[in-house]
């Protein structure tokens, strides 16, 4: 039961964790390519603007969503369900 509890703390960790890293980079991505096409086309800056804030939208609801799934394994694990219930059969 111990080794389910801190097995899913490690994945909650990983999931909060390698998501933020994820988004971290593809905003810096988007940025500087935001920036480069600002540079050479400043015409279209602010096309470019609303369509780089609707992708970072996007790239928060990707790790808006990573958080959640990790505070529902947190709170109301269904793995230890599935292990008492397994227990319970043998």
């Amino acid at each position: 039961m111990e080794t389910v509890i801190g097995m899913t703390a490690i994945a909650v960790a990983l999931l909060i964790g390698m998501g933020a890293l994820g988004v971290g980079i593809g905003m810096g991505l988007l940025g500087g390519k935001f920036l480069e096409g600002a540079a050479r086309q400043p015409e279209l800056a602010p096309m470019l603007q609303t369509k780089m804030f609707i992708v970072v939208a996007l790239l928060d609801a990707v790790a808006m969503i990573g958080v959640g799934i990790a505070l529902y394994f947190a709170f109301a694990n269904p793995f230890i369900g599935q292990l008492a219930t397994a227990a319970g059969a043998h």
